[in-house]
């Protein structure tokens, strides 16, 4: 017999407020109701059939839309003033009278659908400053400024079971839909990350695009024991950014997405507002580190909606050995001396 854990729904530890607390349990509505139609697969209206490209130039499925659309309506209804999305162009006000920005990726690693890997839903809350004078004030800024300024952050990942990992700024908790009753249950208080790991995440197909000190870090970690590392490490790569997400916040690793030399990708290519800086958030909380590769996330603003960086995160020495390789000089070849790394400030 399997043994019955005590459960916590969603809404009984989100008590520091009422607002956030209601974004954050409709958003949990939302994902509840996306799970039972993702499970369906080519059963339900075609979900994986691309009808057109999103704000950004990016393929358009119809899961997209339907999550986007679903996230949308039912935001209108709390304190979400603006709504900001990878599948809108702007920023867009839902309720003037709220006090909470909302921006989020509905539907991330949309292009699985096909193969039943595990997608999701990304999603960052702040807190709107009033301005002085309103009517002089860009919105959209709210959204762009650094991440540390969050007030929540989380993700969906809809996989054999369908979770909900979320932090409001006191360590991150994982909560697991109960199908059945339709509710998400508390099954982990306290996600931490360990702080070394021997797994690394990355697109390895494109090694000859990578800046030099990516590139020297992945080939002196898979010289494995006998090369300078001194150990031997396993890579992972699924092409979802919430299941690369999952992956490390159970069991640790390290995530690289780097700029490269092909067109378009000299920044990165995941998005800074809805996309990385929730999920810095949340490795941070978790006790990990997530930079772009040099700096942390969380102190560096957006550009723009849609801008992207390079990203890399997960237990922290290893981003802390990712970054010190970028400090060494291009004669060096190990990063046993370097200005910054594991031992040095």
């Amino acid at each position: 017999m399997v043994e019955t854990k005590s459960f916590i729904e969603i809404n009984d530890i989100l008590t520091n407020s009422e607002d956030l607390k209601s974004v954050i349990v409709n958003i949990a509505e939302v994902a509840c109701n996306l799970s039972r139609i993702i499970s369906l697969g080519d059963t339900c209206n075609a979900l994986n059939e691309t009808i057109g490209t999103n704000s950004d130039g990016d393929n358009q499925r119809n899961l997209d839309v339907i999550a986007d659309r679903a996230y949308f309506e039912k935001l209108q209804n709390t304190a979400v003033r603006f709504y900001a999305s990878e599948e809108k162009d702007k920023v867009i006000e839902i309720n003037q009278e709220g006090t909470l920005g909302v921006a989020i990726d509905p539907l991330d690693g949309s292009s699985n659908i096909d193969t039943n890997l595990s997608i999701g839903s990304i999603f960052s809350i702040r807190k709107l400053e009033e301005p002085k004078k309103p009517k002089d004030r860009n919105w959209e800024n709210e959204f762009l400024s650094p991440g540390k300024k969050q007030l929540a952050a989380g993700y969906i990942i809809f996989g054999p079971q369908t979770l909900m990992v979320l932090t409001t700024g006191k360590g991150v908790q994982q909560f697991v839909l109960d199908r059945e009753n339709k509710h998400f249950v508390l099954t982990r208080k306290a996600v931490e990350i360990p702080e070394d790991t021997r797994e690394y995440a990355v697109n390895a197909s494109n090694i000859r695009h990578w800046s030099k000190p990516v590139k020297k870090y992945i080939e002196d970690s898979n010289a494995g024991e006998i090369g300078p590392r001194g150990a031997n490490f396993n890579m992972r790569w699924v092409a979802s950014l919430v299941a690369e997400t999952h992956r490390i916040l159970s069991r640790g690793g390290i995530f690289i997405y780097p700029a490269d030399d092909r067109k378009n990708y000299s920044s990165g290519r995941l998005r800074m507002v809805y996309e990385c800086a929730p999920i810095a958030y949340l490795i941070e909380q978790a006790g990990g580190s997530a930079t772009d590769c040099i700096n942390r996330i969380l102190d560096i603003p957006a550009q723009d909606l849609h801008s992207r960086t390079p990203f890399a995160f997960g237990s922290r020495n290893e981003v802390a050995r990712l970054q010190a390789y970028h400090d060494l000089p291009d004669e060096e070849i190990s990063p046993l001396f370097r200005r910054r790394g594991l031992f040095n400030s």
